[in-house]
């Protein structure tokens, strides 16, 4: 009834032939195209997931582009503005 663990093995399978193989072929073409971002461990801590930080960083581009190019006047219109509603 048990079954025994197949032994695993380091070695390919006899049908996998990369002998005509040409290394880092795509490489450069997969790093133009790629967006990859490793996160500190401490910051990765406080994120769940990938929608996790993309949640994140949308939320603080949005602050950005709402106080880009805000005066000091139109910032304290803003803080009225807020309090307001």
């Amino acid at each position: 009834m048990n079954r025994k663990p197949k032994a695993k093995s380091d070695e390919m399978r006899p049908e996998y032939d990369f002998s005509k193989g040409i290394r880092g072929k795509y490489f450069r073409r997969y790093m133009q195209s790629s967006n990859v971002v490793v996160l500190d461990p401490d910051v990765a801590t406080a994120f769940q997931n990938a929608k996790a930080v993309n949640d994140a960083l949308r939320g603080q581009m949005r602050v950005a582009q709402r106080s880009a190019g805000l005066t000091k006047r139109s910032r304290v219109r803003a803080k009225v503005a807020r309090r307001s509603t």
